[in-house]
């Protein structure tokens, strides 16, 4: 500006033609996220040397946080934003390049870099938790075995899907992640990932916490005797009867107010934690009552039918009603002369609702490690998993819909959209004094996207004064100001 000023090519004060601004692109959320993954390390987790490759998928790690879509989306923002620049890209994205080869590359080193997570954020004798879920597919995957029907948690029949199993620390950061093919059990994969702790992470000792009914005989025989091992998982409601079977509970020990403990005299080192949650209860009635009052209606329907049919006709028809309430177990019916007779069993109805909310945690953590709160409190954690879950597939990252038709591609995709995830967790970290001083319902002003939107608005323009051409970056607000302040990132 002062050469300008020196040769008289000033603008007069006050013209229209002093300023033109050229570009504009994103830059804060971009510059600020870029900053914090190099502060945590997670480009020197990815590989050791500053190599392009680890650049580019640094650029796809934040673009999933900011922007989601597909690879080939995030490589057409390079008109947009600053990010592919502030990674060393400039001009036109290549998304062979500049970002299927680099999930190639990351591919190679997830065993590696997943190691050095679990070392930054694993010890031994802490929790370790462990939880599956399912995502499913749109299209054909012709060229996948991982793509294939199984049990589908977000209620998508019809739908192949595949399996992915994510450890995270006590706090909920996330360490390791691994896809299976869609039909896989939760079960069957617990032996092999708890050797996996031992062998490849290297902890002696570890509390495994795993959801509902992972820890099933079969598993439990297999893991018996592995040193330094504890587990803590919840009973399903099978092994819940069986318990009651063997009278070793009874359904007066539920309370509301307190843990009672039992230990099985057959496994004197398994204790089971028993506890009644009141507002899990009252969805738990309001839910049967709701399924048993569908029942009724559709069984009296089949009942007041003037056509006489078969029994096997007859059959098939209630059949498919108590195939779809679950309803079947409190339902006696008959056949007589053409005609369906059927009832409730009140009994069972009354004796089910004595364990509306029940529900037992069961542990082999000796009691001079953990009080029975606490094996409670530590399979409350898994909550932190179940969250990674909701904002791997829906909240923000959006692991789905996959556009990738190969296994490996695959598996990198989720492997780059969990180390998304890891970014994303150490910012909340950070901002969890900017979410503590959030107002309530109306006044809520603050989640997770908002921030991005609020960093993201802080842009970078390449501006023209006069004959003279330079880059600016907006000044930042004091809202602004204060999240770059928690992130401890200065522009």
């Amino acid at each position: 500006m002062l050469q300008a000023a020196f040769r008289g090519d000033v603008v007069p004060k006050g013209s229209a033609e002093d300023l033109r601004i050229l570009t504009s692109k994103e830059y804060g959320a971009s510059y600020a996220l870029l900053e914090l993954a190099k502060e945590l390390g997670l480009d020197r987790a990815l590989y050791s040397r500053k190599e392009a490759w680890v650049k580019d998928c640094l650029a796809m790690i934040v673009g999933r946080i900011i922007y989601a879509g597909s690879k080939l989306a995030l490589s057409n923002q390079w008109k947009n934003t600053a990010l592919w620049e502030l990674s060393g890209v400039e001009g036109k994205v290549d998304v062979d390049l500049h970002c299927y080869l680099p999930m190639d590359r990351l591919l190679e080193r997830q065993s590696a870099i997943q190691c050095t997570l679990a070392a930054r954020h694993l010890q031994d004798g802490h929790l370790v938790l462990y939880d599956i879920t399912s995502s499913y597919f749109e299209g054909a995957y012709t060229q996948s075995d991982i793509v294939t029907f199984g049990y589908n948690r977000d209620g998508k029949r019809g739908h192949e899907q595949m399996v992915i199993a994510l450890l995270c620390s006590a706090e909920g950061c996330p360490v390791g992640v691994e896809v299976f093919a869609g039909n896989t059990q939760d079960a069957s994969t617990v032996a092999e990932k708890i050797a996996q702790l031992q062998r490849q992470y290297r902890l002696k000792e570890i509390i495994f916490v795993g959801d509902r009914g992972m820890i099933t005989k079969a598993v439990a025989d297999k893991i018996k005797g592995t040193e330094g091992l504890h587990t803590i998982s919840a009973l399903t409601h099978r092994q819940i009867v069986e318990l009651l079977e063997r009278k070793v509970i009874t359904a007066e020990l539920f309370d509301e107010e307190k843990i009672v403990e039992v230990f099985d005299p057959e496994e004197p080192k398994r204790r089971y934690c028993l506890c009644r949650n009141p507002q899990t209860a009252g969805r738990e009635g309001k839910t049967r009552e709701r399924l048993l009052e569908r029942t009724r209606a559709e069984l009296d329907k089949i009942a007041r039918s003037k056509r006489r049919a078969s029994a096997k006709t007859l059959g098939a028809r209630v059949g498919r009603v108590l195939e779809r309430s679950k309803m079947g177990k409190f339902v006696r019916w008959d056949v007589l002369d053409g005609r369906l007779s059927w009832s409730f069993d009140q009994d069972k109805i009354a004796a089910e609702k004595l364990f509306d909310g029940c529900y037992i945690v069961s542990g082999e953590v000796p009691k001079e490690k953990m009080a029975a709160s606490e094996v409670v409190a530590s399979y409350k954690k898994l909550g932190l998993v179940e969250e990674a879950f909701r904002s791997l597939k829906t909240v923000q990252l959006e692991v789905r819909p996959v556009y990738h038709k190969t296994d490996d591609r695959i598996r990198s995709h989720v492997f780059l959209c969990t180390l998304a995830y890891y970014l994303q967790w150490h910012l909340k970290q950070r901002l969890e004094p900017l979410f503590a001083a959030d107002g309530t319902h109306k006044d809520r002003q603050w989640t997770v996207r908002n921030v991005i939107e609020r960093l993201a608005a802080i842009r970078r323009d390449k501006i023209v004064m006069g004959d003279v051409e330079f880059e600016k970056v907006t000044t930042p607000e004091p809202d602004q100001q204060t999240i770059l302040d928690y992130l401890k990132v200065r522009l």
